[in-house]
């Protein structure tokens, strides 16, 4: 028996939304590599919170960071093949980004302790993440379309 994957017209919204994150966590570990997009790219460190690279001149990134976007929106994809994979990923991945918003509004940032990196508009990015996250997986998870 051949088990046929999912296409964009018969995935569930909550599929969808798992994608639609997931490829935007994967663009932004990308773009978080690609100078010009990323400022001071030559700062650009391996981890801690000495890095300068700025994403967008805003966010600040290293390549451990980088690399955990890439990550993170790999599994948004691969989990998106299923409803209750897509609802675990919006759900526990929220939980996961408003535990790194508490920790990072807890650290100091010139601290050894900060190893992503985190700025202020990494932690609020960060908080909007988790509460959108979670919001879409128990939204859409009240009826199972």
């Amino acid at each position: 028996m051949v088990t046929r994957q999912p296409s964009a017209f018969t995935r569930t919204t909550m599929q969808r939304a798992s994608l639609i994150v997931g490829v935007v966590f994967v663009v932004v570990g990308i773009l978080g590599f690609v100078p010009g997009v990323t400022t001071n790219f030559g700062e650009l460190q391996a981890a801690g919170h000495q890095s300068d690279a700025m994403l967008l001149g805003v966010f600040e990134v290293s390549v451990l960071h980088n690399i955990v976007h890439l990550l993170f929106g790999a599994a948004g994809v691969l989990l998106a093949r299923t409803w209750s994979g897509a609802r675990n990923f919006l759900i526990g991945g929220g939980a996961i980004y408003l535990l790194l918003w508490l920790y990072g509004m807890l650290i100091t940032h010139d601290s050894p302790a900060n190893f992503v990196p985190l700025n202020a508009a990494d932690n609020w990015a960060h908080l909007v993440l988790g509460l959108g996250m979670a919001a879409l997986g128990l939204l859409l998870g009240r009826r199972r379309a």
